[in-house]
């Protein structure tokens, strides 16, 4: 989940070098979540192929696996937005201030990544086929178990509420 939340948090930054300190403040993007810095460690080592950086190739890669439209254009721009010492390449440091401050907008925005039916809940297919896209081998039966491992009220889905639980679980309020 943290690969969808990446491209979201690039997105979101292109727009916030714009927004002075006083309208971020006082806009829907509180409360905020500050990502686990070794659940973000192994994002960027996904994203990177165990690199130290963060290359426009990695980033293009990606954007192919979710399936976006002129994925090359999109990665320039990405890079552009999060490449702070403008070196060409994002280290650590870069991925995560991209990444510091996740909003209920942004995990909302996360869900519905998963959410491909758009009916409000996660199926362990959807699941699947989200880990699929990412190149990452699932079972729908491990997919299943996650599932089970959120789903608090029983019905065999993961709803936002239940989503959210999970994914502000392993992070900590700023």
């Amino acid at each position: 989940m943290g690969v969808l939340e990446f491209r979201y948090n690039i997105e979101k930054l292109k727009e916030k070098r714009w927004i002075s300190r006083k309208d971020s403040q006082a806009s829907d993007m509180k409360p905020r979540y500050e990502p686990d810095e070794e659940e973000m460690r192994l994002v960027f080592s996904k994203i990177s192929n165990d690199k130290e950086r963060i290359e426009f190739g990695d980033l293009r890669k990606l954007l192919h696996k979710l399936n976006v439209r002129d994925a090359d254009r999109e990665a320039k721009q990405m890079m552009q937005a999060a490449d702070f010492n403008s070196d060409g390449s994002l280290d650590f440091g870069e991925f995560m201030r991209v990444n510091k401050g996740i909003s209920n907008r942004d995990l909302k925005h996360a869900f519905g990544m998963f959410d491909e039916d758009r009916d409000g809940r996660i199926s362990a297919e959807e699941i699947r086929r989200m880990m699929e896209k990412l190149g990452e081998s699932c079972s729908l039966e491990d997919c299943g178990r996650m599932v089970k491992h959120v789903d608090k009220n029983g019905d065999g889905l993961v709803d936002m509420e239940e989503f959210m639980a999970m994914m502000t679980g392993t992070m900590k309020p700023i």
